[in-house]
């Protein structure tokens, strides 16, 4: 295949998947108008972070697939957003045709195999796997890691294969849903149940032990990575290092609960989703391998300062509110200056601390271009200007060469 056409099929798939939220969008509005909100499955908050999370594999898949075709990483994540995004499609299909408006849709029998295929399967998570095992070389890390990619591939065709005579029941709303191709081997003599008990065991235990291998795999290949590959691997290695911290919000959120704990979970669930793509995209793109430390740093100042406003703005609203009457706009006002004014110098000290603990070289750089021009106001030896400014660009810079001239 030439890099056109690999180019324009990598956004043909890509198109099909951003259709597909759209159609899944378009079933959420005919149930809303067939008088059941009940049945819909996205709110208006939940569909932003919904396009977010389920349209960037394909479009991060896209990107790379069309500017880098041999490269697999982008061909598994458009297969993996196209199969998310028809779950999602045969799921709105099924709901609007089986209890919406019962009957209003002819297929419902096919749809329900495709959702049992794409949904309960899980065969998608496999191809994701799979994508982490290549990135970022399209490569394994040695031959030893044959076995396990592949298991990934033996596994998502066998779930995409075995879908359809799952026996268990769809979850709500759709509880009453069963595959017209089911088979229920737990309902039968003792043997074939004992057999389906211990398939289903093995089959389970298989499919988490891949993904945590393919999990693993990243870090041997991060520990023996070197020069741009190793630059390329903190990228994900960035995106993993935030999962534990949305896993442990989502947790938290979940165990307090009140109406703005799905918001929340939703949230996290989304911005994870969005961000182990565009990771494993960037890595195998070599996208701005050097700013990492930059975004890093960005990230935890920016984080600390939301944090530290927020407390702020809370400290004088409640603070100001017990001295003057309740509704009074005073209290508003006078807190949303005191966090505009105090904005910029606790930005700076912010910054100045995460540079110092995150990103040192940059922290050391910027002392010392500091400390040149605090002596240059005093300096009047040109030699001696000259010198120290060669000697500063050489710290921080780090040239291979550096020369200075000066017209007389």
């Amino acid at each position: 295949m030439t890099a056109s056409r690999a180019s324009r099929l990598a956004w043909a798939l890509c198109a099909v998947a951003v259709l597909g939220l759209a159609l899944t969008g378009w079933f959420d509005h005919l149930i809303r108008e067939a008088g059941r909100p009940d049945l819909a499955h996205w709110r208006a908050l939940d569909a932003i972070y919904a396009v977010l999370g389920l349209g960037s594999p394909a479009l991060v898949g896209a990107v790379v697939a069309s500017r880098r075709p041999g490269h697999p990483v982008g061909w598994l994540l458009l297969v993996y957003g196209v199969l998310v995004t028809a779950s999602l499609v045969a799921g709105g299909y099924l709901t609007y045709a089986l209890l919406a408006r019962p009957g209003a849709l002819p297929g419902a029998g096919v749809a329900v195999v495709v959702y049992y295929v794409l949904n309960l399967s899980g065969a998608p998570i496999p191809l994701l796997a799979l994508a982490v095992l290549l990135t970022p070389t399209g490569a394994l890390p040695s031959p030893r890691w044959r076995w396990l990619a592949r298991a990934l591939v033996v596994i998502a065709v066998a779930s995409l294969a075995g879908g359809a005579f799952n026996p268990e029941p769809l979850e709500p709303p759709l509880q009453s849903v069963t595959s017209p191709l089911a088979v229920d081997l737990s309902a039968g003599p003792p043997p074939l149940r004992l057999l389906n008990d211990v398939v289903g065991g093995l089959v389970s235990a298989a499919f988490a032990l891949t993904i945590v291998a393919a999990a693993l795999s990243l870090v041997v290949r991060f520990r023996r990575a070197r020069g741009v590959e190793r630059q390329q691997l903190r990228w994900v290695a960035f995106v993993a290092a935030m999962v534990p911290v949305a896993v442990l919000v989502g947790v938290t959120a979940t165990l307090i609960g009140g109406p703005a704990a799905d918001t929340v979970v939703t949230f996290v669930a989304g911005t994870i989703s969005w961000l182990v793509p565009f990771a494993l995209g960037a890595a195998a793109l070599r996208y701005r391998l050097y700013d990492l430390d930059r975004i890093i740093s960005r990230t935890v100042a920016y984080g600390l300062l939301t944090v530290l406003l927020g407390l702020g703005y809370a400290v004088v609203v409640l603070g100001l509110g017990r001295l003057l009457p309740e509704g009074s706009s005073l209290v508003v006002a006078a807190a949303t200056l005191a966090v505009a004014a105090a904005f910029q110098p606790l930005r700076r000290r912010v910054q100045g601390l995460v540079d110092r603990r995150f990103n040192r070289r940059r922290y050391d750089a910027a002392g010392t271009v500091d400390a040149f021009s605090a002596r240059l106001r005093d300096q009047l030896d040109l030699d001696a200007v000259g010198g120290e400014l060669l000697a500063v660009v050489d710290q921080t810079m780090q040239p291979t060469r550096a020369s200075l001239w000066l017209r007389r």
